[in-house]
């Protein structure tokens, strides 16, 4: 509707039976728009959206790079023999294994659900964990995929961390 239909169609409104209904709609949107909680929905400001999307990206690395081992015929034989690059793949070998993996697929939900303090501290102590476990299995027989992938996810943890670290209470927030 261009402008001058808008006011045309504005002016009748303003002279017809509904025009309180009218002036009632226009004041409440007015008004919804001047709220904080209005401005606080906007997601791409959201810390806690930020904070899940990066452990999404994190965790996408992590997993390409597991099925990039996979296809690595020097590892996958070493996964065959139950021995990679020098340790013995056990039962409590993979259930370390599972155990680092569930840290950042449980930081996706715990950053959208967690208040505020919860939440800053949970993510400053599951990066700082991922950072310092990859920066530690970077010196185990990295290859060159390894060695990049590992590199995208130290970045992601360590920004995570930066991020969590310097992400201070909103006053009037409720949603971050």
């Amino acid at each position: 509707m261009n402008i001058v239909a808008r006011t045309k169609f504005s002016r009748k409104l303003k002279h017809s039976t509904s025009a309180i209904g009218y002036y009632s709609y226009t004041n409440r949107c007015a008004s919804l728009k001047k709220t904080s909680k209005f401005k606080k929905m906007n997601i791409i400001n959201n810390k806690k959206v930020t904070l899940s999307a990066l452990w999404i990206f994190a965790t996408l690395n992590y997993l390409y790079c597991d099925l990039l081992g996979l296809m690595d015929s020097v590892l996958l034989n070493q996964y065959l023999v139950g021995e990679v690059n020098g340790m013995t793949v056990n039962q409590n070998f993979l259930l370390a294994g599972a155990i680092l993996m569930e840290i950042p697929i449980a930081m996706v939900l715990l950053s959208l659900i967690l208040k505020h303090k919860a939440n800053r501290l949970a993510n400053i102590v599951a990066g700082s964990i991922k950072t310092i476990v990859m920066i530690l299995t970077m010196f185990i027989g990295p290859t060159l995929y390894y060695v990049f992938f590992g590199t995208i996810e130290i970045a992601t943890t360590m920004f995570i961390v930066w991020y969590a670290w310097n992400w201070s209470e909103s006053k009037n927030s409720s949603i971050e």
